[in-house]
């Protein structure tokens, strides 16, 4: 019974290099997608931009003089560069040492809570850093929830940024001033309110057609269509044959992570199994 033990010892051993070993490869992975990730985003806001402002708004637009014209522009290419940063700053805030560490002091950059910016990442879409993790590469489950944390903050930052642009275009007179904040919300969270229809359009914009209520009179409504920036992350890939094979490579590690992951869950299984009965023997008394 020693011997199984021990054998099964040495077999969760070979897992845990094995997984350790993957984690490395997913992190890089993850690098390389993110910053490719980064640059697709800058170039599918400012395209989504163009089309809302020449095909959604145009009159509007075109009521902005020159100077107004630029300003939006470059400010909407500046939202574009801080989220690119951002996305970058995911994963080195996130970056494990072959320690099972984070790479970092120990210490958390901020809560997000205040919106802020933290000293090292110079981002102000309000959205915060994943929480810093004291990660084992060797568990699968610690991996998973790495892995399942940074998507979430990628998902988080695209939304925020759709929402920020699309404040940045109704203050410059692009969207309605009258759209309400629940609408631009629904927008970026790639949602509509019960009262909202989505309609086809071009990728990575929102086409809603919603009811409006009369303020004068609280049984009539009117309908509206409106159009407003919602980035998805599926449609960004899409267009991007760099960053879609990228993505089908970290699917690749993931499916290998987790058929090594249900392995190490069997060894385990039987290593308890093992040492339950060895205890039971020894404490057995005729």
């Amino acid at each position: 019974m020693a011997r199984a033990i021990e054998r099964i010892e040495r077999d969760i051993a070979a897992l845990k290099e094995a997984i350790r070993a993957i984690a490395t490869e997913l992190q890089s992975a993850y690098a390389s997608y993110l910053n490719t990730l980064g640059l697709a985003v800058r170039k599918q806001l400012i395209l989504a931009s163009y089309h809302l402002c020449t095909q959604g708004y145009p009159e509007s637009f075109l009521h902005l003089s020159l100077n107004q014209r630029q300003q939006l522009q470059q400010a909407i290419r500046k939202l574009g560069q801080l989220a690119s940063e951002q996305l970058l700053t995911c994963i080195k805030s996130e970056e494990v040492g072959e320690d099972g560490t984070d790479g970092t002091d120990g210490t958390d950059e901020g809560d997000g809570q205040d919106g802020g910016v933290t000293s090292s990442s110079p981002v102000m879409l309000g959205t915060s850093t994943p929480e810093l993790l004291t990660l084992d590469t060797s568990n699968p489950i610690e991996l998973a929830k790495w892995q399942h944390n940074l998507e979430e903050v990628t998902q988080e930052i695209l939304k925020k940024l759709s929402h920020d642009a699309n404040l940045l275009l109704q203050k410059a007179g692009v969207l309605p001033k009258k759209l309400p904040e629940p609408i631009l919300a629904a927008a970026a969270a790639a949602a509509s309110e019960a009262s909202a229809e989505v309609m086809p359009g071009p990728p990575n914009l929102l086409n809603l057609v919603i009811e409006i209520e009369n303020e004068q009179q609280s049984e009539d409504s009117e309908l509206a269509q409106i159009m407003a920036l919602n980035l998805r992350l599926g449609e960004i890939e899409f267009a991007d044959v760099t960053l879609s094979s990228e993505r089908r490579q970290i699917r690749s590690i993931l499916v290998q992570i987790n058929k090594l992951g249900r392995e190490y869950q069997k060894k385990h299984r039987e290593r308890a199994i093992a040492e339950a009965e060895a205890a039971w023997r020894a404490s057995w008394f005729e």
